[in-house]
């Protein structure tokens, strides 16, 4: 009988997983299938203010290649180290409305659906980590890509299958809400 998790052990479960990926491929059509339904989380006037760039392994030498004009050449092995093990790579990006109220409201929907997005994918055990790396807001980084002015870079998703013995040695607490809450 296939056991079935529930959403709190999925919640729990989930980690950031930023080494020990496995040489197995993400496919483009695998994270829409994900993204289908990561869409469905709250947006306020269903705006949806998101939009995606996937990296498969085919492009990826050249995705790190538009990281690293962003660095000092001193530092480009150490950086490419980073990324090279990274089966996928997935950039978020989101409309930057001037209006400060549907700022924020984008980007909390942003944030949900990239929170959505994890979670299918823990799901289907594929791990990711969530980056905001620097070079989101390098000019050279985001013509090279194709970031428009009026977009910001949510965040970089590193995508893959993954060793699930690291991950499972990870050590995870959370503060009990109750030591964070006051009552008014």
């Amino acid at each position: 009988m296939l056991a079935v998790k529930s959403i709190a052990d999925i919640i729990r479960e989930r980690t950031s997983v930023k080494n020990g990926y496995i040489d197995k491929e993400i496919t483009q059509e695998l994270i829409l299938s994900l993204l289908k339904d990561a869409v469905w989380a709250p947006t306020h006037g269903v705006r949806e203010p998101w939009r995606f760039i996937f990296v498969s392994k085919d492009r990826k030498e050249d995705f790190i290649e538009a990281i690293l004009q962003c660095h000092e050449k001193g530092k480009h092995e150490i950086i490419r180290n980073k990324f090279i093990n990274v089966p996928a790579f997935l950039v978020v990006i989101m409309n930057e409305d001037p209006r400060q109220k549907v700022w924020e409201e984008d980007f909390a929907a942003t944030s949900c659906m990239l929170q959505n997005l994890q979670l299918l994918a823990w799901e289907q055990e594929i791990g990711m980590v969530w980056k905001t790396p620097v070079h989101k807001h390098d000019p050279k980084f985001r013509q090279a890509i194709g970031v428009h002015p009026g977009e910001k870079i949510v965040g970089v998703l590193n995508i893959g299958y993954f060793d699930k013995e690291i991950a499972a040695r990870k050590i995870r607490k959370r503060t009990d809400p109750a030591e964070k809450m006051a009552a008014f």
